[in-house]
């Protein structure tokens, strides 16, 4: 059940030159208890008053109990101009923002009998899936599930976590980590690399409609992109979950 709640920053650190991550402890004694995918909600008042919020997936991963003293971790995108970014560039060590939640659907479902998951993601749009990675491990250990997680950005510097997913996939051999470099490869590409948009690399994934379930998030244009080849790939609506990222002043 959502409810309202402080956050109180305890660090944050760059994570691209637009994308910082952040991560917050709770501040009245609780825990927040989420599922990976979920994401909260931070409130707060335009220069002249007006109240407004915006929404950040959770980034923790998380494989124990919620307990008081966790912490949560979000990235956030800096909008030139923007007045979330105002907010959380402002925000120093140890004060609070106002929040609410969890919310969302964008979750892995424990009824699911797929035998592999397509991940597919822009920008900040990658957020859940790096909460995700515990609960893929448990599902790539307990019936074999294989993953693939396509990841779009610019260039390397923009290709935010990618140490947790480079990692990730050297440990677990069912799991395919594709980044996916819209203006350039870096010198140091992987073997999975790829040049383009991510919704021009999935024929090279040959989508299957009786065993694949996809997940998409980030860029509107992205994932209606992807969603419509989905489709055209025989994947069922229900197999095909969206969530869409708009950068908003």
């Amino acid at each position: 059940m959502a409810e309202h709640f402080p956050l109180k920053l305890v660090d944050s650190r760059m994570l691209a030159p637009s994308v910082r991550h952040l991560e917050f402890s709770r501040d009245d004694g609780q825990a927040l208890d989420f599922i990976a995918g979920q994401f909260i909600q931070v409130h707060f008042n335009y220069p002249d008053g007006t109240a407004t919020k915006r929404s950040y997936s959770l980034a923790t991963q998380h494989d124990h109990a919620f307990g008081v003293n966790d912490t949560v971790e979000i990235a956030v995108s800096f909008v030139p101009g923007g007045a979330a970014s105002a907010l959380f560039t402002a925000l120093d060590e140890g004060q609070q923002i106002q929040c609410s939640g969890p919310y969302g659907r964008f979750c892995l479902n424990a009824k699911d009998e797929n035998r592999r998951y397509l991940l597919i993601a822009t920008g900040t749009g990658v957020t859940p899936y790096r909460a995700m990675l515990p609960q893929l491990k448990q599902l790539m250990d307990s019936r074999g599930v294989e993953v693939v997680l396509l990841f779009g950005s610019r260039t390397e510097e923009d290709l935010i976590y990618r140490e947790d997913f480079y990692r990730f996939a050297e440990d677990n051999p069912r799991f395919r980590f594709m980044p996916c470099f819209s203006r350039e490869l870096p010198d140091n590409a992987s073997e999975d690399a790829r040049r383009g948009y991510v919704q021009d690399q999935l024929a090279d994934l040959q989508p299957n409609g009786a065993h694949d379930i996809a997940y998409l998030c980030g860029n509107p244009n992205m994932v209606d992109a992807c969603f419509e080849a989905l489709k055209d790939f025989g994947l069922a609506i229900a197999h095909i979950r969206r969530e869409k990222y708009v950068s908003s002043k």
